[in-house]
């Protein structure tokens, strides 16, 4: 197993973890988007005319929503802040490119439909849980085959707060009827780990995807998986309650 040192310093949560609902995060653990969204942030930028950004750039800007890339791709900067104007005008020009792009080169990662298989084999609920704009979530989990393995998706504009805030797993724990401790996040960024941690769920993060820059075993996941079919070897259905005796049968 691979177990960073870092989760020595959580020792509540310990693998095997058990787990009644799996929450997936979409941008860099479910699907390689950035092809589409650099094509998407260069015709934006050509529109402009604009200097072009490379994919490797635009890959340390992903997992903070859509107005945020664009904010990034316009000055070349993580915390860059364009003008209003010509932030309205990118924001604008880039949600219809992706809209047109949003599944030309966008796949899933390695093991992915394995692991998505299998755990739903194993009994496990499964939710993904994105900061990806809604109006492109359901049409891309749809057209890459991915949707009918989920019972709730939230993308980044259906709660008024969205990860690294704790309110869209505390959400989805209140919607499938646990506690926080009893889910696990799956993710690949230190806006999964700090979401989960804030909620009080275990997280387990790919070491692949987007990681900004970010050392992952610093980042106090409870283990690290290079593929999601390794996952299950981590975790074991959470045990469920047995129903009270009706009085009648009661001793």
């Amino acid at each position: 197993m691979n177990i960073p040192s870092t989760a020595r310093a959580a020792p509540r949560f310990r693998p095997p973890l058990a787990v009644g609902v799996v929450v997936i995060d979409l941008d860099g653990t479910l699907i390689h988007t950035a092809p589409d969204l650099a094509a998407s942030a260069n015709a934006m930028l050509a529109d402009l005319g604009l200097p072009q950004r490379s994919q490797a750039e635009v890959e340390q800007w992903i997992g903070n929503g859509v107005a945020r890339l664009v904010k990034r791709a316009l000055t070349g900067r993580r915390d860059g802040e364009p003008d209003p104007a010509l932030f309205e005008r990118g924001y604008g020009a880039f949600l219809e490119h992706y809209g047109r792009l949003l599944t030309r080169a966008s796949r899933p990662y390695p093991g992915v439909r394995a692991g998505l298989a299998r755990l739903a084999a194993e009994g496990y609920r499964l939710a993904c849980i994105t900061n990806k704009a809604e109006r492109f979530t359901r049409p891309l989990l749809e057209a890459l085959d991915l949707a009918r393995h989920f019972e709730l998706v939230l993308s980044g504009d259906s709660l008024p707060k969205k990860k690294p805030d704790p309110l869209p797993l505390l959400h989805a724990c209140r919607h499938f009827g646990i506690a926080p401790a009893a889910g696990l996040l799956v993710g690949d960024s230190a806006n999964d780990t700090q979401a989960a941690q804030a909620a009080g769920m275990p997280v387990i993060c790919v070491t692949y995807g987007y990681h900004q820059g970010r050392d992952l075993a610093a980042l106090g996941a409870v283990a690290l998986i290079d593929s999601l079919e390794e996952l299950p070897q981590y975790i074991r259905p959470l045990p469920r309650s047995r129903p009270r005796p009706s009085p009648e049968h009661r001793s």
